[in-house]
């Protein structure tokens, strides 16, 4: 069983930055950003694969976020930037340890582990 814990999160204006952190108990194969909007689904966000260090991001946020990792530490990092008020929401963090698929890492069933959530919040 692998453990996440997310940091990070917080209230901003448009336009403004945040980094969140995800620290995991253990080693994983690949991690990834989810977030829920209030009354909407979950939605991946960025998500990174460790072997090759390769990153992914949905189109709402290409450009504007970026996923990186400490692996020394476990933990995975997205930095947020001009964020927008369609950012908001709550960040969850979640990895696997299986194979990795580069057309599958959207879905959140592929991912074993998961984190209680960190909200952002930004405002107009």
């Amino acid at each position: 069983q692998v453990h996440l814990v997310e940091s990070g999160g917080g209230s901003v204006q448009t336009g403004g930055s945040l980094r969140l952190s995800c620290t995991a108990s253990d080693d994983t194969n690949y991690m990834a950003w989810f977030r829920q909007a209030p009354g909407k689904e979950r939605d991946a966000v960025a998500a990174l694969y460790f072997a090759a260090y390769n990153t992914y991001y949905s189109d709402s946020v290409k450009g504007r976020f970026a996923v990186s990792s400490d692996n020394a530490k476990h933990t995975l990092y997205l930095q947020m930037n001009n964020l927008k008020p369609d950012d908001t929401g709550v960040y969850y963090c979640a990895a696997g340890r299986g194979l990795f698929s580069g057309s599958r890492w959207l879905l959140s069933d592929d991912y074993k582990y998961w984190g209680q959530g960190t909200q952002v919040t930004v405002s107009s």
